[in-house]
């Protein structure tokens, strides 16, 4: 007897629901234009002037240059040197994969301290609406919190809504290193927030991972991530619909990745839209990065595990509550993205996401889902809970304990 899940007919209807869902999230939300950085943005400023500049007589090096070639420059400077070009060129030295990450860190402390200046010239000025003022305050409050002790920024840049990356551990001496990449509505606003849903933006997942780490494996010299330095999709509209972004936001991962210090192992955590990025990034990740872990994912951008062409493992997460799960898993003409990661036909280990609370609660402290990923992050697979009756999520976690 042919099963109900495979009528041409059943999937003719989930294709119509996938289109009929994306014209009403168009109707609600709008379709958020992407727009290439204006010429008077810092960033952009910053850009020109370093294409201009010198260090002992000769020209600097393109910023777009591979990280092997930066850090081969930077090793030719004298220290004192590095620091100069890193008082100079704040925004433009704090976002070079392949500085070094103490350089980087100063630069970034620097550009950040710049940027809270202008927002706070900007709150009283006249010529801005009482919402662009309004919005100047919120932006200098972040900065002030971004300049707080023993904050370390691996990327920041105030242009548009902002990008950021910050660090928690020692990433020099890791050895292991977590990067969690964030979903949609993710900005320098949303960088961290306070109160209940302190866990649900990328500063509190990674302070909450990286304290579970530690916990799972104090042993362990560990360094988490939280990397919001991608344009996201702003609300579920058409970019969230869509892989563009994503797109963009892999280029930018594998550079990051590909110019980490160390050779520690490295773990992608990629959260809602986090982890289509995650997909189409998956096949050009360096040889380092040897897991993969989705939670609340709309789709990987492909119909497989497989076809990700990653020796990275792959895990997969999600909490029965999670509103994704409405969301149809098709791709058609461009929108949507893909099989269903927690689908036991797609391949990936699934793992169990008890107490996870919806969408945005797989980090909370004393979850089962976090103390998972924390887990997958030290490397301590026979110490992952499964999902019920996922034989390739057991057959990992007991070849672990055979090795």
């Amino acid at each position: 007897m042919t099963s109900f899940d495979s009528s041409p007919t059943l999937t003719a209807w989930r294709a119509l629901l996938a289109v009929a869902v994306v014209f009403v999230m168009l109707a609600t939300t709008g379709w958020t234009a992407v727009r290439h950085q204006r010429s008077d943005e810092p960033r952009t400023v910053a850009l020109a002037a370093w294409a201009r500049g010198q260090v002992a007589g000769h020209a600097l090096p393109d910023a777009d240059a591979p990280p092997y070639r930066l850090a081969q420059f930077f090793g030719t400077l004298t220290a004192a040197q590095r620091t100069a070009l890193a008082d100079k060129y704040p925004l433009v030295v704090g976002n070079l994969n392949g500085a070094p990450v103490t350089l980087r860190y100063r630069a970034n402390r620097l550009a950040v301290a710049q940027a809270r200046k202008v927002e706070r010239q900007r709150m009283h000025d006249v010529r801005l609406s009482p919402d662009g003022r309004a919005e100047a305050v919120r932006r200098m409050h972040r900065f002030d919190s971004m300049l707080a002790r023993g904050r370390h920024f691996l990327a920041f840049d105030p242009s548009g809504k902002g990008r950021a990356a910050e660090v928690f551990g020692s990433l020099d001496r890791a050895e292991r290193i977590s990067v969690i990449v964030p979903g949609v509505d993710t900005n320098l606003l949303t960088l961290e927030r306070t109160g209940a849903k302190v866990n649900a933006a990328p500063v509190g997942m990674a302070k909450s991972l990286y304290a579970a780490e530690r916990a799972a494996r104090p042993s362990t010299r560990t360094a988490v991530i939280a990397w919001a330095d991608y344009t996201t999709p702003a609300g579920v509209g058409m970019d969230a619909a869509l892989g563009n972004l994503a797109e963009r936001g892999a280029v930018r991962l594998n550079a990051l990745l590909g110019a980490l210090p160390g050779n520690a192992p490295v773990s992608l955590f990629c959260h809602s839209y986090g982890s289509v990025l995650c997909g189409v990034a998956a096949h050009e990740l360096p040889a380092r990065v040897g897991d993969i872990a989705v939670a609340g994912s709309p789709g990987m951008r492909v119909e497989n595990a497989a076809q990700l062409r990653t020796g990275a493992r792959v895990w997969a997460m999600r909490d029965r509550g999670d509103w994704i799960a409405d969301v149809p898993n098709l791709e058609l003409g461009g929108l949507g993205h893909g099989a269903d990661p927690v689908e036991p036909r797609f391949g990936a280990r699934i793992v169990a996401a008890g107490d996870a609370v919806g969408h945005s609660g797989y980090f909370e402290p004393g979850t089962e889902s976090l103390g998972n990923f924390a887990a997958i992050g030290v490397g301590a697979y026979d110490s992952v809970s499964c999902a019920a009756a996922d034989s390739t999520c057991d057959e990992t976690i007991t070849g672990s304990r055979a090795v």
